[in-house]
């Protein structure tokens, strides 16, 4: 079976492999990443925040278990129902498409673990920063954590497998046309399964470019998960925050 649309991430997020193969992640690594994040940026113990692109909500449930209130926004219909579980009076989940704004302004918006750059028109890139824009307060900060595409590239690993719950995930790791693309391939539950992950390799330079086309101004950029300064050949991430 082959889900490989143009819309890859509609067809892949929902599936039950896609967090298999990512079951992994480091939550401690995570958790305090937003510790960290959140002290930085001073947000009031009151104040409410956006997880923008939230997934299943694993850093949405961190954030409102230290204390604040959050919303999660996500195209995945799954996902979102996945993270519903976990609602209560200061957590809610909803079904959103980020390139839009979403009606309602916070003191915050994450937008986290490369939950960015999927979309093949530019535009549509810049819809979403400025939804982010339209989703802040005065005075609100927005956070946009993405890959650093000028380490990533230079240092991608073209092939392996990666075995988990007893699936052969096969990963190929390429360049094209702006994009890092990712094919996975593997066999489960009787039948063959051949999916993409597509991120466009955006630069701070293009970040830049976007933010001013958007009135957002650059505050500060981070290389890594516990704020060292930004170095474009050797950080693993590209952690920016505006407002």
């Amino acid at each position: 079976m082959t889900k490989d649309t143009k819309d890859w991430y509609t067809s892949w997020f929902d599936t039950p492999y896609y967090h298999i193969l990512y079951k992994d992640r480091d939550d401690q690594e995570a958790q305090s990443f937003m510790e960290t994040l959140t002290s930085y940026l001073n947000i009031s113990e009151h104040g409410n925040i956006l997880d923008l692109a939230c997934g299943k909500g694993r850093h949405a449930v961190y954030l409102n278990s230290i204390g604040y209130d959050v919303t999660g926004i996500d195209l995945s219909e799954k996902s979102i129902a996945f993270a519903k579980q976990f609602e209560n009076n200061k957590l809610h989940f909803d079904v959103h498409d980020m390139r839009l704004p979403y009606g309602k302004q916070f003191n915050a918006v994450f937008n986290l673990f490369t939950s960015f750059g999927f979309f093949e028109d530019n535009q549509d890139d810049l819809n979403t920063i400025k939804a982010i824009k339209d989703n802040l307060k005065d005075n609100g900060i927005g956070v946009i954590d993405f890959l650093n595409a000028d380490f990533v590239i230079p240092n991608l690993v073209p092939e392996n497998v990666r075995t988990i719950d007893g699936i052969d995930f096969h990963l190929k790791r390429y360049v094209e046309n702006g994009f890092i693309i990712k094919d996975i391939s593997f066999k489960a539950d009787g039948q063959s399964f051949q999916f993409k992950e597509s991120v466009k390799a955006i630069t701070l330079n293009d970040f830049e470019q976007m933010f001013e086309k958007a009135g957002v101004q650059l505050l500060d950029v981070f290389g890594d998960y516990k704020l060292n300064k930004f170095r474009k050949e050797h950080s693993e991430r590209l952690i920016m925050i505006f407002m």
